[in-house]
């Protein structure tokens, strides 16, 4: 992972703690048959009827496909697919070896590729896969007779295409309540959720005062316009649980475009970079030289002072690192002073 000199040294290790933090080894959850008793959760504040305990899920983004992972259920998958430029999260996954042997269906999520896959179950997002351009919502899978599942950290506030309606370490937990409700495996998922609120919270025990946090931006990428996280999107609560504050907390939207002027103007302390690891113009370190090189950003701490971290992109959306994330980012920001 590339980043500033000054950056360099605590990147690695807090990459190494968001990698090996999570905790990949699980027991697989014995497979169910198909035949299984009707299921009702709700998903994007509705009801959810699932006819029978899914055998052939399909998933879409890594962080996504990594919930079912952590709850042992490879198994029950016809595969996964991703998209061009997520190398990063492939290999850091602590589940790399769960994406070696499910199916990988690609990086489109259209269509044709769902059907072909002949899935019971498809889980994806508004923005992660789930797109009215596309034509693939989740009112087209259930013509082609599978249950679609929303990501709760993407679903949509009533009457509008904003995202997000309740805090995102909630909607991960619900996720995986809810998965394990579909998929009869609750003790698992309730031990997860368990073990993550634990972590969240020694994480979050020595964070300080209100009026003493960094405040904090997470950098996304720039074309041309910066795309950051509003206070509906996982990083918001990452990085309040890690003891900072989000510069857009006041955003009532999930991942969103801003302007320069406004990034700038919040003087942030830090900035938190979202590592895809793929191609020259998206390392993190062309990400950075670019906040250098914009003359509003110049000026700020966080420029000025090189206080760059990075994290990979499915560390960063709804996924089971967000917990190990906040602690690698809590102990970034107590060696920073803050």
């Amino acid at each position: 992972m590339k980043t500033s000199m000054l950056g360099a040294a605590v990147c690695a290790v807090v990459a190494t703690l968001v990698i090996s933090g999570c905790g990949a080894e699980v027991e697989n959850a014995a497979t169910s048959s198909s035949a299984g008793a009707k299921v009702e959760v709700s998903n994007c504040a509705g009801p959810l009827s699932v006819p029978s305990n899914p055998s052939r899920a399909l998933t879409n983004d890594t962080g996504i496909t990594e919930m079912m992972f952590a709850l042992g259920l490879q198994d029950r998958m016809v595969g996964y697919t991703t998209y061009e430029g997520k190398e990063r999260d492939l290999a850091t996954s602590p589940w790399r070896q769960e994406f070696e042997t499910t199916r990988s269906l690609g990086t489109a999520f259209t269509r044709e590729v769902i059907q072909n896959a002949d899935p019971d179950f498809v889980f994806a997002g508004w923005n992660y896969g789930f797109k009215e351009s596309t034509g693939v919502t989740p009112d087209w899978i259930r013509t082609i007779g599978a249950t679609p599942y929303q990501l709760t950290e993407a679903c949509r506030q009533p009457g509008t295409t904003k995202r997000g309606i309740k805090r995102p370490l909630d909607a991960l937990y619900d996720d995986i309540d809810n998965l394990g409700t579909i998929f009869d495996v609750p003790d698992r998922a309730a031990a997860l959720v368990k073990s993550y609120r634990d972590e969240v919270s020694a994480a979050s025990a020595k964070a300080p005062a209100a009026d003493r946090r960094a405040r904090v931006l997470l950098f996304d990428s720039a074309d041309p316009a910066p795309f950051t996280a509003g206070r509906n999107a996982a990083p918001d609560q990452i990085i309040a649980e890690a003891g900072g504050t989000n510069v857009f907390d006041d955003l009532d939207d999930s991942w969103t475009s801003v302007s320069w002027e406004a990034a700038a103007q919040n003087d942030p302390q830090v900035i938190v970079v979202v590592d895809y690891g793929a191609g020259p113009a998206n390392t993190v370190q062309a990400k950075i030289n670019q906040l250098r090189a914009q003359p509003l950003m110049a000026g700020t701490t966080a420029v000025r002072d090189g206080n760059f971290i990075s994290f990979p992109y499915a560390a960063l959306v709804e996924s089971p690192r967000n917990p190990a994330t906040i602690t690698a980012l809590a102990s970034y920001l107590r060696g920073k002073g803050y």
